[in-house]
Order: C-alpha cells, then sequence, then structure tokens
C-alpha cells in the first residue's frame, strides 16, 4: 500500500499570528468579512484534506460582492506573509550543516586544516549580489511592517511581556498586524531607478553593514586566526541598463553617492561610540608612540581629555571621516565634527589609523581590550565597504556596444560601416584601436543620442573610480556576448574614460574594469569556452587578465531555460562550467563564475547551499557571485537572523566545494554524464516542441496566465519585453516564469524532464544518479519543490480564458500528461512514495498554505474573465492584482 502522508503539525507561530490577524479582521473588517473569511478558509482546508469533495459544494466565494474580494484577498495574503515570517523565525530556510563551523569541521575530517582554508581565502571572492529585478510584489512598507513584527516575536521569545517603551508585546504585535491590514499593497506609481536604489540600500545599511562583521568575527574564532575578506557585496542596482533605458549616468552616480554617504555615516556612529568607550587614561595604561602622534595630530587639546589619547586620536578620525562625508555626498556631516580634519584619501588610509589604534590596546591585559568590540568589528567593515559600501556592476547589451562603437569609428574617420565587417575583420580593427591610447571621441563631434548616453556612462564610471576607488565599480556585464568582439568593444568605451590604458614600456595594459561576457542561451552556453580560448589568445588580453589573476564569465539561468527548458538549462549551464575550466587553467587564469540565478526555480533558484555544492568539480575555488533579487532579497536577508543564516549557507557552500574532495568515482560520473547528455536532449526536443513549435502556444500562453496584467504590476523601472514583439524569444524571463506561477503550471520548472526519463528508460541508472551525484540530486530537490507548488486542477480553471477552446485543451492535454510522467519519474529515480517524503518540513509548508492559495487563484480567474470582458469596474483590476500579489506572497520563490 502506498504511504500516507503524515497529517500536518502547525507551527505555533503561525497558529498565534492566525489569530491575531483574524481578531484584527474581525474589528477592522467587521463581523460579516471574518465569518466569509472563516468560511472560505475552513471550506478550501476540508477540500485540501479530502474532507469534502473537491467539485460541487459552496466554497463560499460567490457570495463575495467587490469590496469583500479585496478585502477577502487581502486577508488571506497577510496570513501568507505572517506564516511565512514564522517560518522563517523557526529556521526553516536552515539547512542542516549548512554554516561554516559544520565545513569547516566537516572538511577537518577530510584532512583539510584551517591554515589550508586560509590559504584558499586568500584569494576567494564570495559576492551576492542585488539586483532589482522586478518580482517583489510588496511594497517596502509591507516590508517594514513585517520586520517589526519579526523583532517583537523575537522579544516575546525571551518571555518578556511588555516592548522597552511599556507596551504589552500581544498588543504591540496586534497593532502592526492592524497597521498592516489598513496599509496599501500595490503600489499606485511603477517604481523609479531612485526608489529601486532606495530599496536596496535600506537593505545594505540595515542588514549587512551590520551583519557581516559580526559574522567574521564567529568565523574567525571557527577558523582560529583572523580571515580575509572575501566575502563582499555586489549591487547591479543604477548600473544595470539592459533593457532599462531609465538608467543613465545621474542614476548611476546618484547609487554610487547614496551607498558611499550610508558607508560613511555608518562609520561616523561607529566612531562616535568608541569615542565614548575607549576612555583609557595614559596615566593608567602604557600607550605606544603610535597612538601617541595620532592624538597629537588630531588638533584635540580639550584639557579633560589630555591623558585620553584614544579618545582624542578617535576625535581626529571622526573629523576626516566627516571631511570625506561633505567630499563625497556634498552635503554637511549628520553629526559636525568639532575639529577641522582632512579627507582620507582612500579607505585604506583610513583602515591604517584605526588598525594603530588596536595595535596600542593589544599591548596590554593578553589584548582582552583588542579582540572583537566595536573597534575591531570597524576596521572589520573598512576593509569590505571601503568608501562605497557594494560593488556596483554595469550591464548593458551587446548590439548596443556595436552600434556605439560603429559610431565612434565612423564620425572619428577610421571605419566607414563597421557593422558590415566579419568577426575576424572587426577583432583585428578593435585590437589596432586598443594597442594605442588615443580616443576616438572628440567634444566637438556630434554624435547620437545612444553613443552620447552610453560614453557619458564610462565617464561615471571614471568619476567614481577617482572619487570611491576602483573597488566601486569592477565588472562591465555584456547582455548577449557571442564573441570576442563583443568583449573588445566594451574595451574600446571604457578606453574612451582612460579606464584602459595600452601597454607601455613592457607593462601590460591597465584594465581595472572587467569585461564580462553573459552566456545566456543554450547555443551560447556550448560556446562559451571557444569564445574565452580566442579572447585569452589575444596577446594583449592574455596579458591584461594574467596581472588581474582571474577573468569572471557570466551564464545566464533565466533565458536559457526560456530557450531550452529547466533540465537541458541546468545541465548546459554545468557543461559550460565543466568545459571552461581548462581553457582558464591553459590560460593561467583563476576562473569565477557569476551565477544570474532568480528566485524561482525556472530561474536558477531553489537552495543555494545545494547549487553551489553540485557545481562541477574545481569550477568554484574559492570565487562565485551570485546574483539576488526581488522577493528573494527580502526572504533571505530581511532580517538580521535571516541574512546571517543564508551568508553562512552560501559561504560554507563555496567552501566545500572548493575544498571538499571529490567523491564520485570516475566510473559513475562517466556514465552518470553520458546519461545527462542524453537526457538533456531528450528534454529539450519535448520542450522546443511544445513552446516554439506547437501552433498556437504563444497564444494560449498569453491568454491562459495574467501575463497582461502582470505587465502593469508597478514593481520595477524595467519593461517586461526587450521589444514591442509579442514572441516568447522577446518576452523577458521573468514575466515568463512568473506568470506560469500565477496559474499554478509552473512550467519553466519542470516542462520535459517527464518525457525524457521515461524515453531515456533505464531508471535503475536514475536511481544511482539521484544517491550518489549531487549536481542531478539538487536538480531533482528543485522540480521537486515547483512540482508540490503546481496543481493542474486549479490550473484547469484557467483554460476557458483561452479563446480557441480546441486548441487551448489539446495543448493543457500535453501539459497535464507531462505533469503527470514528470511526477512519476521523479518518484522512479528519488524512489519517494510521494513528493517531498524526504523533506517533511518542506512538504507541511507548502500543504499549509495550498488552501488558502485555492481561492485566490479561483477569484483570480472570475476577475480575469470579467475584466478580459470590457468591464470597467476600477476594482476589478485592483483585484487582479492583489491576487497576483497574495498568490506570489504565498507561493514565495515564484519570481
Amino acid at each position: 500500500m502506498p504511504q500516507a502522508r503524515p497529517p500536518i503539525t502547525q507551527n505555533p507561530d503561525i497558529r498565534y499570528l492566525g489569530r491575531l490577524l483574524g481578531d484584527v479582521i474581525r474589528i477592522y473588517g467587521g463581523e460579516r468579512l471574518f465569518k466569509q473569511t472563516e468560511y472560505i478558509r475552513a471550506a478550501s482546508v476540508d477540500r485540501a484534506r479530502g474532507v469534502a469533495p473537491a467539485e460541487g459544494v459552496d466554497t463560499g466565494l460567490d457570495a463575495l460582492t467587490l469590496d469583500d474580494t479585496l478585502a477577502f484577498v487581502r486577508g488571506f495574503m497577510l496570513f501568507s506573509m505572517l506564516a511565512n515570517l514564522a517560518e522563517d523565525r523557526q529556521g526553516v530556510a536552515a539547512e542542516p550543516g549548512a554554516d561554516v563551523a559544520s565545513a569547516v569541521a566537516k572538511l577537518g575530517k577530510d584532512g583539510i586544516k584551517p591554515a589550508d582554508i586560509v590559504k584558499l581565502l586568500e584569494k576567494a571572492l564570495v559576492v551576492p549580489v542585488l539586483t532589482a529585478h522586478p518580482t517583489e510584489v510588496r511594497r517596502k512598507s509591507m516590508i517594514d511592517h513585517r520586520n517589526v513584527i519579526s523583532e517583537l516575536m523575537a522579544l516575546r521569545d525571551t518571555g518578556a511581556v511588555e516592548t522597552a517603551q511599556g507596551e504589552p508585546i500581544d498588543e504591540a504585535i496586534s497593532r502592526q498586524i492592524a497597521l498592516l491590514w489598513q496599509t496599501r499593497p500595490l503600489r499606485r506609481e511603477r517604481l523609479f531607478v531612485r526608489d529601486e536604489i532606495d530599496n536596496a540600500l535600506s537593505y545594505f545599511r540595515d542588514i549587512f553593514m551590520p551583519v557581516l562583521p559580526g559574522l567574521y568575527a564567529r568565523w574567525d574564532r571557527v577558523v582560529g586566526q583572523r580571515i580575509p575578506g572575501f566575502l563582499k557585496l555586489g549591487t547591479w542596482i543604477g548600473g544595470d541598463r539592459d533593457g532599462n533605458p531609465f538608467v543613465q549616468a545621474d542614476q548611476l552616480r546618484l547609487a554610487l553617492n547614496r551607498a558611499s554617504g550610508s558607508t560613511l555615516r555608518f562609520y561616523m556612529e561607529a566612531l562616535h561610540e568608541l569615542g565614548a568607550q575607549l576612555s583609557i587614561s595614559s596615566e593608567l595604561a602604557a600607550v605606544p608612540a603610535s597612538v601617541k602622534d595620532l592624538a597629537a595630530a588630531s588638533g584635540d587639546d580639550a584639557p579633560s581629555r589630555r591623558d585620553e589619547p584614544y579618545r582624542r586620536a578617535i576625535s581626529g578620525i571622526y573629523a576626516r571621516v566627516a571631511a570625506n562625508y561633505e567630499a563625497l555626498t556634498g552635503q554637511a556631516a549628520p553629526r559636525a565634527a568639532r575639529l577641522k580634519g582632512k579627507p582620507y584619501g582612500s579607505a585604506a588610509e583610513l583602515r591604517s589609523d584605526l588598525a594603530t589604534l588596536g595595535r596600542g590596546l593589544a599591548m596590554e591585559g593578553n589584548g582582552v581590550l583588542s579582540s572583537g568590540g566595536g573597534l575591531g568589528r570597524l576596521i572589520r567593515a573598512v576593509e569590505l565597504f571601503g568608501f562605497h559600501l557594494a560593488t556596483l556592476d554595469m550591464r548593458q547589451n551587446s548590439a548596443i556596444h556595436e552600434r556605439v562603437v560603429a559610431e565612434l569609428l565612423k564620425v572619428a574617420g577610421v571605419e566607414p560601416d563597421y557593422l558590415a565587417l566579419d568577426e575576424e575583420a572587426r577583432v583585428t580593427l578593435l585590437r589596432r584601436e586598443l594597442a594605442n591610447n588615443r580616443p576616438l571621441g572628440s567634444r566637438f563631434a556630434q554624435y547620437s543620442e545612444e553613443t552620447a548616453t552610453e560614453m557619458a556612462i564610462v565617464e561615471a564610471a571614471a568619476e567614481a573610480h577617482r572619487m570611491y576607488g576602483p573597488a566601486s565599480i569592477t565588472h562591465y556585464l555584456i547582455s548577449k556576448a557571442e564573441s570576442v568582439s563583443d568583449m573588445l568593444e566594451v574595451n574600446i568605451l571604457l578606453k574612451e574614460a582612460g579606464l584602459w590604458k595600452a601597454a607601455e614600456n613592457g607593462d601590460p595594459p591597465i584594465a581595472p574594469i572587467m569585461a564580462v561576457p553573459l552566456f545566456e542561451t543554450i547555443a551560447d552556453l556550448e560556446n562559451a569556452p571557444g569564445v574565452m580560448a580566442d579572447y585569452f589568445g589575444l596577446p594583449e588580453i592574455g596579458a591584461v587578465v594574467r596581472a588581474r589573476g582571474h577573468q569572471e564569465v557570466m551564464i545566464g539561468y533565466s533565458d536559457s531555460n526560456k530557450d531550452g527548458g529547466y533540465l537541458t538549462s541546468t545541465w548546459g549551464l554545468y557543461e559550460a562550467s565543466l568545459a571552461l575550466a581548462p581553457v582558464f587553467e591553459q590560460a593561467g587564469v583563476a576562473m569565477q563564475l557569476f551565477h544570474g540565478r532568480g528566485g524561482a526555480v525556472g530561474r536558477g533558484g531553489g537552495s543555494s547551499f545545494q547549487a553551489i555544492q553540485a557545481q562541477p568539480p574545481g569550477t568554484v575555488q574559492g570565487r562565485i557571485r551570485i546574483t539576488e533579487q526581488g522577493e528573494v532579497i527580502a526572504a533571505k536577508y530581511g532580517t538580521p537572523e535571516s541574512a546571517r543564516i543564508n551568508l553562512e549557507a552560501v559561504t560554507s557552500a563555496a567552501l566545500l566545494a572548493s575544498l571538499e574532495p571529490e567523491r564520485l568515482p570516475a566510473s559513475d560520473n562517466e556514465r552518470f554524464t553520458a546519461a545527462m547528455t542524453k537526457i538533456s536532449t531528450l528534454a529539450f526536443k519535448a520542450y522546443r516542441d511544445l513552446v516554439y513549435e506547437t501552433p498556437g502556444f504563444r497564444e494560449f500562453f498569453r491568454e491562459m496566465t495574467p501575463i497582461q496584467e502582470i505587465s502593469g504590476l508597478k514593481i520595477g523601472s524595467r519593461p517586461a519585453s526587450r521589444t514591442k514583439s509579442n514572441r516568447i524569444e522577446d518576452l523577458r524571463a521573468i514575466p515568463w516564469v512568473f506568470s506560469w506561477a500565477q496559474a499554478r503550471v509552473m512550467l519553466p520548472g519542470w516542462y520535459g524532464v517527464g518525457q525524457a526519463l521515461k524515453e531515456f528508460g533505464d531508471d535503475a541508472l536514475l536511481r544511482d544518479m539521484a544517491q550518489g551525484w549531487p549536481f542531478f540530486r539538487a536538480s531533482m530537490a528543485n522540480m521537486e519543490m515547483v512540482l508540490a507548488k503546481s496543481d493542474l486542477e486549479i490550473a484547469s480553471h484557467y483554460l476557458p480564458l483561452v479563446e480557441d477552446k480546441t486548441v487551448g485543451d489539446a495543448i493543457f492535454k500535453r501539459i497535464r500528461e507531462g505533469w503527470d510522467l514528470a511526477h512519476d519519474m521523479l518518484l522512479t529515480a528519488t524512489e519517494q512514495p510521494y513528493l517531498l517524503a524526504t523533506n517533511p518540513t518542506l512538504d507541511a509548508s507548502i500543504r499549509l498554505r495550498l488552501p488558502y492559495i485555492e481561492p485566490l487563484n479561483l477569484l483570480q480567474v472570475e476577475l480575469l474573465k470579467r475584466h478580459r470582458a470590457g468591464e470597467g469596474d476600477p476594482r476589478i483590476s485592483e483585484g487582479i492584482q492583489l491576487s497576483i500579489n497574495a498568490i506570489a506572497t504565498a507561493l514565495r520563490n515564484s519570481g
């Protein structure tokens, strides 16, 4: 007999918060709304548990007026938000062994010593990179209230019955839920780039800056010595221009200015606290000459501090940092310095002065005053954040680079029609131009708006290097990179701003900003090793990358998935990574892969801990960057504790992937990879046959899913499509994945896999792969989560939205059959009785929230029907957008 699922044991925090939400709905929405909501909830739960039949029973939805509908959807959305909060607090996001202490212990059992770890970290770089990709549907105000509830719940855990202000804890939490109830969930205006900068900055300022130094202090203790600063921060927001015409030079400057201001304010606040703490008297402690010199140079001659050299030195340091703040932001320091100071020339100079204080404190008492504490955290912060906080990446499409370079060459009289040249001729011409420092552009020439805009961007980047230091911008990413010339064109543009300098006097060229190709489609991933080998083969490029020591390649999950389906995309990324490794080794350059992952599995989402460990052997080596975007940012980094959990996971996974011995025997690796190549080919054929070769599929997708309505959400500054075309090829991957999730199909996360595994036919080998191969195990785990969150019965309610019933029925039949195959073959490979049998925590989490999603889907369908039939009541449009918000919140990683 099939194994029965265990009953759901509800998290006590969910019960508690759900009860408070019910009280708020009764108080602010009225008894009638409360009873309606309870009726719908109970009926849906009964259907989900099999207590009531799935069809023919009153759902309670028909009794809702439009006003009731809006209120009901808000209630279910808030329940999902509070359930997410409760699960995060209970460590649902924390995976066993996903912390640095566990990783070090595990490596120790394999004979890898702390000294080996430190040696790796000296050349390592691990960077979560925040982007503004629009998949976060919640307003920042909603997230802020949620975070206050999280803090109050943590206080409640301690046994406290009152807040510091004397308010009863339960009342304080109820008040925050009431504020959530009365806060408008939807944005009225589309986000501007400035808004996206501010949103990201709140995470950098409020979470990362306080959390990271503390994590390093913990890791220092685990390793047994001070480790290098290898985990740093990155961002695209203000530098990502690909498809976003609103990101220009002014937005780049704004992003850098705001980040620098936040960093320097953080330092000034820390220095102010240190000044209060370090009341050490020279009459009671030995003070080295270096500290006395700093004190004397500060200009602080207050009689009350004559015997307090540390305080006097800190006064001088504060004055200099305040001067930096005024010079870099153009504003007066928030807390004016009492002294006059000269700005520091670099963050390294500031760190040097702080280290002088640290060495002074270490002289006596076995260094008890210098180990850790506020000064140690501040020194670490300056190392990590500099004067720029997070490295800002630039990104643009290769087609724009081609046009801009072509115009520069034409106006300069070098080449009248660069676009007509073949690849070999382009490379020859571009190399010739890179061999000299003569600029192509002239301030006396007239250029198109596109060229002028792009040149203003690289000038702003050069300005950033002068103001904030070279760490402020280090990567220039090239979307749709397909050739060597695509990378050389970026170097040409950088040369115009002095960011590429030709070789002189036997020294290699100087290139402080790295041109980074983004290989996105299946074909691009296959061609990547050849392109990089040719690029490294150019003498001037080889000299640059060897002098730098590493070169980055970005691999994109989203577009490769839309192009070839889930399994082919995942395998294509794996194969490309593996094939690139010997190319880099032959060039004598460390490989740094940048993983362009989204939140949904169809865009590379899932467990970062498992994903990094599942990378091909030898492809991490301590260097990895990963995009974090949309709803994932709030989920992973919304609170200090969740940030610690996720930063620990990424770091420990990078250590294990880099240092853990390969456990898969060569014979297994050979047969597994051969099998995967065959399976991938079969999956690609099945996916392409449905999505790109089935007549009417494009219309089916646009009519069955709320893609049209999603395009109207005010969740980002970037358009939903790259062009005005309605082809799937031209649609951005985010709305593609997001739309399928809303209709509960989630096709990008599984379609084609079941057909491929069935056709492959060797179930025993599949079981071996699932048990012994981290790559396949992680791939199946991610697909399993998507299958568990999808629901083809609910999806069938969207089918009447398709105008051509014959086409709609035929395509949906294929999708349903594909889901059934994916489900059955996954269980066969993983030897489970049902989905998520080996992950009961996630299983319970999904099963708990499914009854709360079904009514939202049913309401969404009805509202879509009315909207598309031409009903103009604004409450219908608002209801659709609210339902999109609520479903996304409940599903969590759906974008």
